[in-house]
């Protein structure tokens, strides 16, 4: 079946257009009668207005976008993705507002589709992911006047409004807790470099091995299966091999927990592992893993909120979340006394 139109609305109450648009739009030039008949008709056909006769009416769009500048094949098997999706759609379904989503080569096509997308009036505002140490896009969608939160620290923002949780701390967390089990010399298998959070990451763990005073060494990766257990044999077969091991996400931690154990190596009794964002994939595996535990789902709801008080021109700051807090679980265990 063809969209109904204004024009099928018309036909079928016997009015012209423009009484249809005037009763519709909630305008005087129509008697009261008349307008609920041409309402009653607009509900009957399943009339709703296009996104571009609004955008034209009001400059609104009605929906918001979201880029993801990740290969297919790595966030296919992110749970965090899927989750973070989850709550920002749930949120925007209380008033039924669309996500418009999709993904990108890179950061330069990113910035394309943004250009774009404003310029045609396609979104209200953008949800910005994955921010990077040197990121482009804060300066165009700053000089575009584009509504857009951050979903990351509030670092390198350029005054946009960000939704955000301690890195820092949850790193500190893990890692106190597992040189608390007598862990000296501890591995991390991190994302990519140039993303910010990573870097945030990075610098906590130097920081918190160096202030408790065991080793630590950080292999980057990107985000995958296969790069994380490359990442875990790497450190595991190393000169001075971490008896700890402490993962980005949770799809690198399964597949260092498998690649410890073809390295003939048990866990937590020749190695303890820590995943990061814990999700169901943690609980599958056996033994289960100790993860850093968050709510992402509702990191994305608020994120949603957000951006939806920006785009209505209200007054936005940045929204902190609750810091990662650990999950004990049976990776993690007292430092084996000998390999």
């Amino acid at each position: 079946m063809k969209r109904p139109t204004m024009r099928d609305i018309a036909d079928r109450a016997g009015v012209t257009k423009a009484a249809v648009s005037f009763a519709l739009n909630g305008r005087p030039g129509v008697s009261e009668p008349t307008r609920r008949r041409i309402l009653a008709i607009a509900d009957e056909l399943g009339w709703q207005p296009s996104s571009a006769a609004r955008a034209l009416s009001d400059g609104r769009a009605g929906s918001f976008g979201l880029v993801i500048d990740r290969p297919a094949r790595t966030l296919g098997l992110e749970p965090f993705f899927m989750q973070l999706i989850s709550g920002i759609q749930a949120e925007l379904a209380r008033d039924t507002t669309p996500l418009l989503l999709t993904m990108a080569e890179d950061q330069a096509a990113e910035l394309v589709l943004y250009r774009e997308w404003w310029a045609r009036r396609l979104v209200d505002g953008v949800f910005v992911v994955d921010l990077q140490v040197s990121d482009a896009r804060v300066p165009v969608l700053t000089g575009l006047g584009m509504p857009a939160v951050v979903l990351g620290a509030p670092l390198g923002t350029g005054g946009l409004p960000a939704v955000w949780s301690d890195d820092a701390a949850a790193v500190a967390t893990a890692v106190t807790h597992l040189v608390g089990l007598g862990h000296r010399s501890l591995g991390r298998v991190a994302g990519p470099a140039h993303l910010r959070h990573t870097a945030i990451r990075t610098a906590a763990f130097e920081r918190v091995t160096c202030e408790l005073g065991v080793e630590g060494r950080t292999v980057g990766t990107d985000y995958g299966g296969e790069s994380g257990a490359a990442a875990t044999r790497e450190l595991l077969t190393s000169a001075r091999p971490p008896t700890a091991l402490l993962y980005d996400n949770d799809v690198m931690a399964v597949s260092g927990l498998t690649a410890a154990g073809g390295l003939g190596l048990r866990v937590p009794d020749d190695v303890s592992i820590v995943a990061w964002d814990d999700s169901a994939l943690c609980e599958l595996v056996s033994p289960s893993l100790t993860a850093l535990s968050r709510d992402i789902a509702a990191h994305g709801a608020h994120a949603a909120r957000l951006l939806r008080q920006a785009a209505g021109g209200g007054d936005v700051a940045d929204l902190e979340d609750a810091a990662p807090t650990l999950t004990l679980r049976g990776s993690t265990g007292p430092a084996p006394s000998r390999r």
